[in-house]
């Protein structure tokens, strides 16, 4: 466990140092909430007045956990750039569990994730969203973004595992991001999908952790009307499956890679 811990603070080190990276991956969902969120709240104002403010709110969810993905797809490019340099291979040299290093960039992921979901947070309500107000509501919401951005990384950690180009990784990655996003509920409610997008959704992970923030992060929007038809247990149960089968994809293609 110390040989993850010191792993973790040396890639932390390394995303404090390389600032610009951190903000190339806030940038896309700062743009969300600045740009999508607040255009969308004036078309539903203009239309229907009192639906503006809400829809910040309800997208809101959605944008953080855009966030986590792309902390997820920058750490899996870190890892792949490590292996490109040799740098894996001293740590294989190195005294310490192997599972030890998969850990350690893991929890780096999901430490870059918690907090750049609090800055999206943040910004969020500048904007204009409404948060809840139990302070274990936005607890609960930073376990289930924390096991959506484990699950993910793990995902990123596979892919950048197995293959050996850059340019390549970035395309399979990114060929998960986009469906992600849009076949979910995080800028539409459920209800108003085809069926054949519904099922779609019930199967993404991204909904259950968006509805899971709108349920006890965000505070209630009635006039989106009845969006959060999901149980606020099955979004846990199915996050926490989610992150263990990430891990567990991680973990395979790690051990194939370094053999």
């Amino acid at each position: 466990m110390s040989a993850s811990i010191i792993l973790w603070q040396k890639q932390m080190k390394k995303t404090m140092i390389h600032s610009e990276e951190v903000f190339g991956i806030l940038f896309q969902p700062i743009l969300w909430v600045v740009l999508f969120g607040v255009g969308m709240r004036s078309l539903m104002g203009a239309t229907t007045p009192g639906n503006g403010d809400g829809y910040m709110t309800f997208i809101l969810p959605g944008i953080i956990a855009l966030t986590a993905v792309g902390a997820a797809i920058g750490g899996g490019s870190t890892w792949l750039n490590e292996r490109l340099a040799g740098i894996v291979k001293e740590y294989l040299v190195a005294p310490i569990p192997r599972l030890s290093i998969l850990m350690g960039n893991a929890l780096s992921i999901t430490t870059t994730v918690l907090i750049q979901s609090i800055i999206i947070l943040v910004v969020g309500v500048l904007m204009g969203a409404r948060l809840g107000a139990s302070p274990l509501g936005w607890l609960g919401g930073f376990l289930l973004i924390a096991g959506y951005g484990i699950g993910f990384s793990g995902i990123a950690l596979a892919v950048a595992s197995k293959t050996d180009s850059s340019a390549g990784y970035h395309m399979m990655i990114f060929m998960l991001q986009l469906p992600l996003l849009f076949w979910s509920n995080s800028l539409y409610p459920l209800a108003t999908l085809p069926t054949w997008m519904q099922i779609g959704a019930f199967l993404n992970p991204t909904t259950y952790a968006v509805t899971g923030l709108r349920l006890i992060t965000m505070a209630p929007v009635p006039e989106m009307g009845n969006v959060d038809t999901i149980p606020l247990w099955l979004c846990f149960l199915v996050i926490a499956i989610f992150a263990a089968l990430g891990m567990g994809l991680a973990l395979r293609a790690f051990k194939s890679a370094i053999k």
